[in-house]
């Protein structure tokens, strides 16, 4: 067993199961689960993309890696709408599918495992990785949502509901604080230190409070039922992915390095932010939150295969 994926997992999993034991003992109740998701997705989450976003200059990027992995995303998310119909479901799974925990666990593996210049590929996918996926994932759900609400729309009202779930996929509280890091990045200014201070705290205080919040619905939810799906989500997940990431990056002409961090970074399990997601829209709740813990698990196995395949390329 690789120690840098040791080192990087076991905090994870540690989180989720004193979250889970929290649920158990009732410290936390079922009642009090939905307004601390609401208090991350609605304050810690939008605190945590501005600030991140805000750094990242995009004349300063490399897109070349990032082809290889956000085609893979790409194909797999459509492919995921494509099996399971446009629905809320599908695309929650869909961003389960790819959606990878690029912070909490990427930064800490790439950092250990391939040092600084590991570090830089990681962090320039790391600046888009919630940007592209998390944008995509909102407007998917919005209009899977307004199509719901509309039941079969004729073609009259098709525009006005895509135009509203647009709307409501940018006035959201993902994407926007993305956009708006993003765009106060081009500016060349510098956040005060009185509001970056507060800023870096709130999303210091997302990671943990989200991971706790999985283990308190995994212990209210029936997660034997769900095994065998989350299992599959799982396997998608952290090889699926990671194989299309290898043969897209060999078809693009990648090798060395960038390559070898693409591929690790999309083993990598399902980030927490696919379970406020499920939350958030109130859809395969229980699915989601025991596949983010299969994933993490069946992490501790396949991370270091994936890490020993992708260093043949």
């Amino acid at each position: 067993m690789n120690p840098s994926v040791l080192s990087a997992l076991i905090p994870v999993v540690l989180l989720v199961a004193i979250g889970f034991i929290a649920g158990r003992a009732r410290w936390i109740r079922a009642e009090a689960t939905k307004d601390l998701s609401n208090l991350v997705f609605v304050v810690l989450t939008p605190a945590l993309m501005f600030r991140t976003m805000s750094a990242v200059h995009l004349e300063q990027l490399d897109f070349r890696p990032l082809a290889a992995y956000f085609v893979a995303v790409a194909i797999l998310f459509a492919a995921t709408l494509a099996l399971q119909g446009f629905n809320r479901r599908a695309a929650v799974l869909a961003l389960a599918s790819t959606f990878s925990n690029t912070v909490m666990i990427g930064i800490s593996l790439i950092g250990l495992a391939y040092g600084p210049a590991g570090l830089v590929i990681l962090l320039t996918l790391v600046s888009l990785h919630a940007l592209v996926l998390l944008t995509a994932g909102t407007v998917v759900l919005e209009l899977a949502v307004a199509r719901e609400a509309a039941g079969q729309c004729d073609e009259r009202h098709m525009l006005a509901t895509v135009l509203g779930a647009v709307r409501n996929a940018v006035i959201h509280p993902v994407p926007l604080p993305i956009l708006a890091g993003l765009l106060f990045a081009q500016t060349g200014w510098v956040i005060p230190e009185a509001i970056d201070k507060p800023l870096q705290w709130l999303g210091n205080a997302f990671g943990p409070l989200a991971l706790l919040l999985v283990g308190v619905t995994l212990a209210g939810s029936g997660l034997g039922a769900q095994l065998r799906d989350a299992f599959g989500v799982s396997l998608v997940k952290n090889l699926l992915m990671p194989a299309l990431v290898a043969l897209l990056g060999v078809l693009f002409g990648l090798n060395g390095l960038p390559l070898l961090v693409m591929v690790v970074t999309a083993a990598l399990p399902i980030g927490a932010n696919v379970f406020l997601f499920s939350q958030r829209y109130a859809v395969a709740e229980e699915l989601v939150t025991a596949s983010v813990m299969v994933s993490n698990a069946l992490a501790l196995l396949t991370l270091p295969l994936v890490m020993l395949l992708a260093g043949w390329l």
